[in-house]
């Protein structure tokens, strides 16, 4: 039972240990890329390791999300699986039009051409 324990407990700080190189590493990446090109390219200052992780984290708040499941590309995609499997042929061939007529995927009329 302690075995166990340890063994746990090691894996957790393995795991905290880990993940905290690879942050670091991060970090110290986004510094570097910015300090390299930055300054040449637009005549921005250099910044410090600190400014690389808060532009890191900015950055994840903008464009990505912190963990947590239940949404994003996997999520619609299964979600609209499900919903396509309750639907019935008829149903079916009434979303295929209705996505035809707006995403432009042929289908409806095709287009023409203003004579001159």
């Amino acid at each position: 039972m302690i075995e166990k324990w340890i063994t746990r407990a090691l894996k957790v700080i393995l795991g905290i240990f880990i993940a905290v190189v690879v942050i670091g590493a991060v970090g110290l990446g986004v510094q570097q890329l910015w300090n390299w090109l930055a300054p040449s390219l637009f005549g921005w200052r250099t910044i410090t390791y600190w400014q690389a992780m808060g532009v890191l984290v900015l950055c994840r708040l903008l464009f990505g999300r912190f963990g947590g499941h239940g949404c994003g590309p996997r999520h619609f995609r299964r979600r609209w699986a499900e919903r396509w499997e309750h639907m019935s042929p008829e149903e079916r061939e009434k979303f295929r039009q209705g996505m035809r007529g707006r995403c432009g995927f042929g289908g409806g009329e095709p287009a023409t051409q203003p004579k001159a």
